[in-house]
């Protein structure tokens, strides 16, 4: 299965979530074969990283978005379980501060943009200033409605300078949200995960809906597409997104560099 191909967003499109299966797994069924195909996803970003690292003449933004208990953590901590943490920067974007609120809603986005030679993962993003703001009417939708295209040539920038940017919002259905709140309800291992805002959140389940649609929609570009997965099945999750990031890498056509000075004449006693 073209992961790349099937679960990318074409530009120019229009997105209409409901009609999106989040439980689709493309037939392929949990096994020891598509689990064999994760990690040698793993394997592959292990190697891919450490050439990009090498090279230097790129970086890779990695943006994970998705509802309350949509599965970001997990999806960073399974596809990236096998990179380099020197290689690899995680930013989670929270409400913002006093001192990022006095200035352009990028300023803290651009500032945490991985250098070239590394991967950063956004758990959450600069996209949350057209969901969370637009849901809340945080700020006026004459601010709000003119994000989308300062997201779209912020992202051609970073581009154009050498950014690969991966987007992907992990979808999941209203039940299966349920199911995962109940868990961390009743597994004494994830009470620490229980917050009472985020069931609040549901309240608003259709509104954020439309407000992932015009996100999508109007922000998957070439340069910077993106990606619906299906994330009721978690190891689907964790196979497409790997296979995507992987694929990615592979396609910069990276090669390691020459070395920096004449080994023939190291002599080693």
């Amino acid at each position: 299965m073209n992961f790349t191909k099937a679960l990318s967003v074409k530009p120019g499109g229009k997105v209409n979530l409901a009609k999106v299966d989040s439980g689709f797994t493309g037939g392929l069924k949990k096994s020891n074969r598509t689990e064999e195909l994760l990690r040698k996803n793993v394997s592959r970003l292990y190697e891919l990283q450490h050439l990009l690292y090498a090279e230097s003449k790129h970086a890779v933004l990695i943006v994970i978005q998705a509802m309350d208990g949509g599965g970001k953590d997990g999806t960073i901590r399974h596809v990236m379980s096998g990179v380099n943490p020197q290689g690899c920067s995680v930013t989670s974007f929270k409400a913002p501060t006093p001192e990022e609120l006095s200035h352009d809603f990028l300023w803290r986005i651009h500032r945490a943009v991985p250098p070239k030679g590394l991967i950063g993962i956004f758990n959450r993003s600069h996209y949350e200033d057209v969901l969370i703001v637009r849901v809340h009417d945080l700020v006026p939708r004459s601010v709000w409605s003119k994000r989308y295209d300062q997201i779209n040539l912020f992202e051609k920038a970073l581009a154009e300078s050498g950014v690969t940017i991966l987007k992907f919002f992990l979808h999941i259905s209203k039940d299966e949200q349920k199911k995962r709140f109940l868990e961390r309800v009743n597994d004494p291992q994830k009470n620490w995960k229980v917050s009472l805002p985020d069931f609040e959140e549901r309240k608003y389940w259709d509104q954020y809906m439309g407000a992932y649609e015009q996100a999508l929609s109007r922000c998957s570009t070439k340069w910077a597409p993106w990606f619906v997965i299906p994330a009721d099945k978690k190891w689907f999750r964790n196979l497409a997104v790997s296979s995507i990031i992987a694929d990615a890498l592979e396609s910069l056509d990276m090669k390691f560099p020459p070395p920096k000075i004449d080994l023939s004449s190291i002599s080693i006693e």
